[in-house]
């Protein structure tokens, strides 16, 4: 298969550092849908239509700085949830 058609096939992947560059642009985002309550990657992704690998990225950059916290339960298909950190609450 000729690199033409596997690119035509498959979607661009953004490099790593312009979808860094945007995380502060998408904690709005990521807060507003975990507003009525905790979401797992995938649902966040589909809630602000963004890639979940990107997503994933973002909400990992909120989680390191305290604006998000993992629920300690896994769902059945194993991901985790993740919910915005109560005001006052502390690490």
């Amino acid at each position: 298969m000729s690199a033409a058609v596997n690119q035509a096939a498959s979607p661009r992947m953004r490099e790593i550092r312009e979808v860094v560059r945007e995380e502060p642009l998408m904690h709005r985002p990521i807060e507003a849908a975990l507003a009525d309550g905790p979401l797992t990657v995938p649902a966040i992704a589909a809630a602000i239509g963004r890639p979940a690998h990107e997503t994933l990225i973002w909400v990992m950059g909120m989680r390191r700085y305290g604006k998000v916290v993992e629920l300690p339960e896994a769902d059945d298909d194993g991901y985790f949830q993740y919910a915005l950190k109560a005001k006052g609450a502390r690490s």
